[in-house]
């Protein structure tokens, strides 16, 4: 089944979704040129390809789509059903291509990241104002789970209940320092772990109190923030779906 911009979630952006898949795959018509934008080496040409057919190509649910540290602890294709369930009805993908997108919308492969520099379209710039209205539609609890550079595409506006969530560990001498490349995985633990959950916390206290009741060290950081602290090391889902070393 190919892409079909018209079911994916928030339908504001359907127009702004089609104007990037379109610059996406008349790029991908010149080789050379997408190459050399999104800085691909003749090994990745692949990617060219799979760019091209972005319109036309096999979709899949976007949380069993992407790949790297975050979705390996997240682990989706081994959640239940009711897992599953939840993360169709809360978990929000960030996407270069299409923007915000729900964790089972279907997609198709491509190549493009928050930093490319597609001719005559700024991302950041293109998605920035308009998806960032989207999610501010949003009610209730929302953890902000991206990196920065993804954040950047849909900022969130300050809010009661809108937190940012940084991750850091505590070193010997007991300071907590930003986590370096596995923050990722402890953020794809985390929110296996929600995803999990025989409830899902409404509010920020009630998300502070669920973590306290599973040995999550959460709690408030800077202004809008929260921070998650784990012990140095190498993290992934243990078989509870709780936060644990590797």
């Amino acid at each position: 089944m190919p892409l079909d911009l018209d079911v994916l979630r928030f339908p504001s952006l359907t127009a702004a979704r089609r104007t990037v898949v379109r610059a996406v795959s008349t790029l991908a018509k010149d080789a050379d040129a997408t190459m050399r934008v999104l800085k691909l080496s003749a090994r990745q040409s692949g990617e060219v390809d799979r760019n091209r057919a972005v319109r036309t190509g096999p979709t899949m649910a976007a949380m069993d789509r992407y790949t790297g540290v975050l979705y390996d602890a997240l682990d989706a294709p081994t959640l239940d059903d009711a897992a599953r369930e939840r993360a169709r009805e809360s978990l929000v993908v960030q996407s270069a291509l299409l923007g915000p997108i729900g964790a089972l919308d279907a997609i198709p492969a491509y190549r493009l990241s928050f930093d490319s520099r597609l001719p005559n379209l700024p991302l950041k710039a293109h998605w920035a104002s308009r998806a960032g209205k989207a999610l501010d539609a949003v009610p209730g609890l929302v953890l902000d789970m991206r990196s920065e550079g993804y954040a950047a595409l849909a900022p969130l506006s300050p809010s009661g209940e809108r937190r940012y969530l940084r991750v850091k560990t505590r070193g010997e001498d007991g300071i907590t320092r930003a986590l370096g490349h596995f923050n990722k995985s402890a953020k794809g633990t985390l929110a296996r772990a929600l995803l999990c959950a025989e409830t899902a916390p409404a509010d920020v206290a009630g998300l502070l109190d669920w973590a306290g009741e599973h040995r999550i060290e959460l709690s408030e950081g800077a202004p809008g923030e929260l921070d998650l602290v784990v012990p140095p090391g190498r993290w992934s889902p243990d078989v509870r779906g709780a936060i644990a070393p590797a």
